[in-house]
């Protein structure tokens, strides 16, 4: 199966919850890509000790997992993409959620 997950959040318990769910689907052998909209392509800006984004992003893209950001949040927010998730497009989207068997969204 196909996933898309979209996490249009800064939070970071949900971004940490939306990569584990993504990192639990690519162990069972599904195709996950991630999308970053809105705040939550400040993705290199959440530091919480409690939920450490960071590790079950790293834990994601090591099992093979695809992560990108919105280019037109990035710029709006004068950011650049993160190296763990590249820039992309609202057409790149389209296209993940046109392929994907399922859509799941955080925040």
């Amino acid at each position: 199966m196909k996933y898309a997950v979209i996490i249009n959040s800064k939070d970071s318990e949900t971004m940490w919850n939306a990569f584990r769910f993504a990192s639990a689907a690519l162990s069972k052998g599904h195709r996950v890509s991630v999308f970053l909209l809105g705040p939550a392509v400040e993705i290199d800006s959440v530091d919480n000790s409690r939920f450490e984004v960071h590790k079950v992003l790293n834990r994601f893209l090591e099992l093979g997992g695809e992560a990108l950001s919105c280019g037109t949040c990035l710029r709006l927010r004068k950011a650049e993409a993160s190296e763990a998730c590249p820039m992309s497009t609202m057409d790149t989207l389209v296209s993940l959620t046109e392929d994907a068997d399922r859509v799941v969204n955080f925040g």
